[in-house]
């Protein structure tokens, strides 16, 4: 097989593929016998009908279009192999010349292939460089916020004769219809005006309504088989309340916690809030390291994968192609692309090596930022199948920790914060892993770095894992104190320390077990 390589751009390459036809001929005659099996021709059983009488039944050029459409895929696999390309998006192939259809065992399967490809990025010496975060403060103003959170789990719902405000609790009813047909109704819904997590325009046709009042709006739906489309939303107030919040004091600290005073209370806040602010630091220099490279970094992207992922973008919306949303997201795309590239060629220099811990810990800060349990989520991936994409991300972002040790990072005044990253251990954990997964591998068989087999295994031990997490969450949950959970987590990388919340998981229950009874009353 014989190939030319030709670069159309940073992106993108043209192949022109040419395959004599005996190493086509493998293909000819599975494809001769694929057909015999699927015919039935009087005299001969199925599947024992002669090569010669399925040519002379079907002609030749059925049969070796049958071939090149199931060779294809291995040839051109092959010939990008060989042109050592790094592909991305689907290929455009196109079939020029198909050999035997004179009838004559000779001649070649001629065929192009244009297809995108991931840019050459040439990487900095990151020891030369330089980074500069604001650095997260733990003031009586972040404490405050934090309590305000704490009081709010516990706050106590009543009911008020006014209209509706931002931030007041609704119990709704409302009704979906489509030319006067009705596509969806709710009775008796809480909502929170300012959410924003129910249909577009709630929130304002809410704000200024009484209880036992009600409107109409205009919204598209978003979900269901009418997903998208526009449709008359009739809602009505049944009660309007507000969450009256109990007093900071003693005996507060004695039920939220495990803290007899206010002060204590307080005092584990600010230990807190502090802990979180110096997880913080890593994840704004993370940021502050990838915001600089991609401004610095030439890192071109194919169009038409981008095209592609504002596609996809819109349909998980329920929105059509063309829409203008499209172009509202399409720098954001770009960027989340570029950096996507950035982050793998990262990877690939560095060879890095995730383990479960590192899935579970970006697990549970992911299952903070949608607000569910670690496990639920983890159980919702497995389920999905959404495991793999998410073992990238990881491996991406550990990629840019590993640089970041070797980084320097100052704050506003000039100083350099030690982040408590290890440029050594970090690639001394990388080796070892590589190492470790060598020894495993049969010597015939070795794999090379960048493709080590640690790259699944996590994946199914998490999902394995998937399917007893429900139990095992429950029972950690009875055995730890409310005060003493949330020093343990650290918060995830896009939250600002302020507006973390202590003791979350067991407050939430005693506020959840309130907001029940009041429901019921």
């Amino acid at each position: 097989m014989k190939t030319e390589s030709e670069k159309l751009s940073p992106t993108r390459v043209k192949l022109t593929v040419e395959v004599p036809f005996d190493e086509l001929k493998p293909a000819v005659e599975a494809a001769t016998k694929k057909i015999a099996d699927q015919v039935q021709i009087p005299g001969f059983r199925k599947g024992k009908v002669p090569s010669k009488l399925v040519e002379q039944r079907f002609g030749r050029p059925a049969i070796l279009q049958e071939a090149v459409n199931d060779s294809l895929p291995d040839f051109y696999q092959q010939a990008a192999a060989e042109a050592e390309l790094k592909p991305v998006g689907r290929p455009e192939v196109e079939v020029s010349e198909i050999p035997g259809l004179d009838g004559k065992d000779e001649g070649n399967l001629v065929f192009t292939v244009e297809q995108d490809i991931r840019p050459e990025i040439t990487l900095p010496d990151f020891a030369s460089y330089e980074v500069e975060i604001e650095e997260p403060t733990v003031d009586e103003d972040a404490v405050s916020v934090r309590l305000d959170e704490l009081r709010e789990r516990f706050g106590t719902l009543v009911g008020v004769d006014r209209p509706a405000e931002d931030g007041d609790f609704v119990s709704l009813d409302m009704t979906a219809t489509i030319d006067d047909e009705e596509i969806e109704s709710v009775e008796g819904v809480s909502y929170r005006i300012g959410e924003g997590n129910m249909l577009e325009g709630l929130d304002e046709a809410l704000t200024g309504l009484s209880a036992e009042e009600t409107t109409t709006f205009v919204s598209k739906l978003a979900g269901g088989d009418r997903a998208g489309e526009e449709a008359q939303v009739k809602v009505t107030a049944q009660s309007v309340k507000v969450r009256e919040l109990p007093e900071a004091d003693d005996e507060f600290a004695e039920m939220a916690s495990e803290f007899d005073t206010i002060e204590e209370l307080k005092a584990d806040l600010k230990a807190q809030a502090e802990k979180d602010a110096e997880g913080n630091r890593v994840a704004l220099a993370r940021n502050a390291l990838l915001e600089k490279l991609l401004e610095e970094l030439e890192i071109p992207v194919p169009e038409q994968l981008v095209e592609d992922e504002i596609t996809s973008h819109l349909e998980n919306e329920g929105k059509e192609p063309g829409d203008p949303h499209g172009e509202e997201i399409r720098e954001d795309t770009e960027k989340a692309v570029r950096s996507q590239f950035l982050l793998d060629e990262i990877n690939g220099s560095r060879e890095v090596q995730v383990d479960q811990a590192d899935l579970m810990h970006y697990m549970t800060q992911l299952s903070q930022q949608y607000g569910i349990e670690p496990n639920q989520l983890l159980q919702m991936l497995a389920q999905s199948g959404q495991l793999e994409q998410i073992f990238a991300e990881v491996q991406r972002s550990k990629a840019l920790d590993v640089v970041l040790a070797e980084v320097t990072v100052k704050n506003a005044a000039g100083d350099v914060l030690d982040l408590g990253l290890n440029a050594e251990d970090e690639a001394a954990d990388a080796e070892g892993a590589e190492e470790s997964e060598k020894a495993e591998e049969k010597p015939a068989k070795k794999a090379p770095a960048k493709k080590a087999p640690a790259k699944k295994a996590p994946v199914k031990k998490l999902a394995a894992k998937a399917d007893e997490a429900a139990a095992a969450d429950d029972a950690e949950a009875e055995e730890k104190a409310p005060a003493k959970k949330a020093p343990a987590k650290k918060a995830p990388a896009k939250k600002a320390p302020a507006k973390k919340a202590p003791a979350k998981k067991a407050p939430a229950k005693k506020a959840a077990d309130k907001d029940e009874a009041e429901k019921a009353e």
